[in-house]
C-alpha cells in the first residue's frame, strides 16, 4: 500500500490535520473502548470501517460500564476536551508551557469554564467528565498545593497525560527534541513514570511528523532517539513487528503479543492486574507503542492507521487519537465525511483549535528565534563565534 501524505504540508494544515485527525480517530474509538478485537468483530459482524453507534444501542444512559456516557455516534471523548483545553492555554499563554502553565490556567479552566460535553449531551463542566487520573490536576495542585512540578507523583501511571500532548509537539514543530523536553515538564503536573516519558515521547512523535519529508519510520527513529527504559523498549520492539505487516488485520494480535510484556495492565482491560498503573522502569502504557505500531502498518494513511487503532480494541480511543495526530500531522489527509459527521454530533468546531493554534505557533517561534539571537550574541561577547544572520 502507498502511503496517502503529502510531505510538503505547510505548517497550517499539518496542525489542521493533527487536531482535527486526532478528535476524528478519539469519536471512531470511543464506542468499542475496553473491548477485545474478537468482541469488536462480533458486536459489529465484522471491523468497524468508520463511526459507529454505542456499544449498548439505545441502552447506553444505564448500561454498565460505560453509563451515562454517550460514546459512540461520533461523539468525541475526554481525549479532545483535554487536548482542546491544552490548546486554550497556548492561547493564554503565547508562549511555551510549564507545570506552572497546567496550575495556573488548565486547572481553573477544567473547574469554572462550562462548555458543551458531547458525551453527557449536555453543557457542563469539563471536570464532571474527565476520568480519575484526570480529576488528580485538580485534587493535587487546587485542594492539595503540590508543586505543580511533581503533583503528578502518586497518580495512576497511564496514558491520561500522553493523549492530549500533540499541541506541545505542534508547538515545537520539526524540533523533537524540545518537543520531549517541554512535555516533560507540562505532564509533571499529571503524571510521573512512564505516563509522564510516554507524553513526552508522543509530543516528539507529533514534532518529528512535522518535518517536511518526514515518514513513519523517521518518526519513530525520533522516538527511539529520545524514549528512556520500558517506553523505549516497547516502542522498538511493537515496531520491529509492525514492520512485518501491510494490514492491521493480520497486525492486531502480533502487535498485542509484543508489547505484553511492558504493559501492566494485563489481558483483561476492565479487571486490571494488581500491578498495574504503578511505576516502573521496565514498563510502558500501552497505548503510544501500539499508535506508532500502526503508523508503520498503514504506511502513515490516516484511515488505515485510525482503524487499526480501532479494531484494536482495550484502550482504542487514545490509540486512534494518538494516531490520528500522527498520521494527520504527516500530512495524511483526514477523510471529510468521518470529519463532518463528528464536528456535527460532538456540537464542535474542530477547525478552530487548529487555526488558533496555529497563530500561537508562528508567535512562539518568533519569540524563539529573538531569545536565539540575543544567547548568540551575549555568547559571542564572551568570545564565542559571532552571531549568525
Amino acid at each position: 500500500m502507498q502511503p496517502k501524505t503529502h510531505q510538503n504540508a505547510p505548517l497550517d494544515e499539518r496542525i489542521a490535520g493533527a487536531l482535527v485527525g486526532a478528535a476524528v480517530g478519539d469519536a471512531l474509538g470511543g464506542p468499542v473502548e475496553g473491548y477485545s478485537p474478537e468482541q469488536i468483530l462480533e458486536r459489529h459482524g465484522g471491523r468497524v470501517h468508520g463511526i459507529v453507534g454505542p456499544w449498548h444501542g439505545d441502552d447506553w444512559r444505564t448500561a454498565r460500564p460505560l453509563a451515562p456516557y454517550h460514546k459512540g455516534d461520533g461523539h468525541v471523548t475526554d481525549d479532545t476536551l483535554m487536548t482542546h483545553a491544552l490548546v486554550c492555554v497556548y492561547a493564554r499563554v503565547r508562549d511555551h508551557l510549564d507545570a506552572y502553565a497546567i496550575a495556573d490556567h488548565l486547572v481553573p479552566d477544567l473547574m469554572t469554564e462550562p462548555r458543551w460535553i458531547p458525551e453527557l449531551e449536555s453543557e457542563a463542566l469539563p471536570l464532571q467528565r474527565i476520568f480519575l487520573a484526570e480529576k488528580w490536576l485538580v485534587t493535587r495542585i487546587h485542594y492539595g498545593h503540590a508543586d505543580p512540578r511533581e503533583a503528578g507523583t502518586g497518580n495512576i501511571v497511564n496514558c491520561g497525560a500522553a493523549m492530549y500532548m500533540a499541541p506541545v509537539g505542534l508547538v515545537n514543530a520539526a524540533d523533537p527534541r524540545a518537543a520531549y523536553a517541554e512535555a516533560l515538564d507540562v505532564a509533571g503536573a499529571h503524571q510521573s513514570s512512564y505516563g509522564r516519558e510516554a507524553a513526552g515521547v508522543l509530543a516528539a512523535a507529533v514534532a518529528a511528523a512535522c518535518t517536511p519529508g518526514a515518514t513513519p519510520d523517521s518518526v519513530v527513529s525520533a522516538c527511539l532517539a529520545l524514549a528512556k527504559d520500558g517506553t523505549r523498549a516497547a516502542i522498538e520492539r511493537v515496531c520491529e513487528e509492525a514492520a512485518r505487516h501491510t494490514d492491521f488485520e493480520s497486525a492486531l494480535r502480533p502487535l498485542r503479543e509484543a508489547v505484553t510484556p511492558y504493559d501492566t495492565v494485563g489481558p483483561d482491560y476492565r479487571a486490571p492486574s494488581l500491578g498495574a498503573r504503578r511505576p516502573s522502569r521496565l514498563h510502558a502504557i500501552e497505548e503510544l507503542p501500539v499508535a506508532l505500531g500502526m503508523l508503520l502498518v498503514a504506511r502513515g494513511d490516516y484511515r488505515h492507521a485510525v482503524l487499526g487503532a480501532v479494531n484494536y480494541g482495550r484502550d482504542c480511543d487514545s490509540i486512534a487519537t494518538m494516531a490520528g495526530a500522527l498520521a494527520g500531522a504527516l500530512g495524511s489527509p483526514v477523510p471529510e465525511d468521518w470529519a463532518k459527521t463528528v464536528a456535527e454530533a460532538s456540537r464542535l468546531d474542530l477547525w478552530e483549535p487548529a487555526a488558533t493554534l496555529t497563530a500561537v505557533t508562528r508567535e512562539i517561534f518568533d519569540r524563539d528565534v529573538a531569545r536565539r539571537r540575543a544567547h548568540e550574541r551575549a555568547f559571542a561577547a564572551l568570545g564565542g563565534p559571532e552571531c549568525s544572520d
